[in-house]
């Protein structure tokens, strides 16, 4: 398996901190999103598969009421 690349370290490292920051678990997230209750998880495990895709950038801008803009960094990695 793949590890994760820079700029999916980085949007895993921000929907980390916003999902703490409420207080959520990764299964409450997982739950919120729609996803199965190891999908947060998983993503937030360096080696795994398991990524956000845009859709899932948008739920989580939606859910914590923030732009997608917030899960990016101002500039390139």
């Amino acid at each position: 398996m793949s590890e994760a690349s820079k700029i999916e370290k980085y949007v895993i490292a921000k929907v980390k901190e916003k999902r703490e920051k409420e207080g959520y678990t990764q299964i409450v997230l997982s739950q919120k999103l729609n996803m199965s209750d190891s999908f947060v998880g998983h993503v937030e495990t360096p080696k795994r598969r398991a990524k956000y895709n845009i859709n899932h950038i948008n739920a989580l801008a939606k859910l914590f009421k923030c732009s997608p803009k917030d899960f990016f960094p101002d500039k390139p990695l």
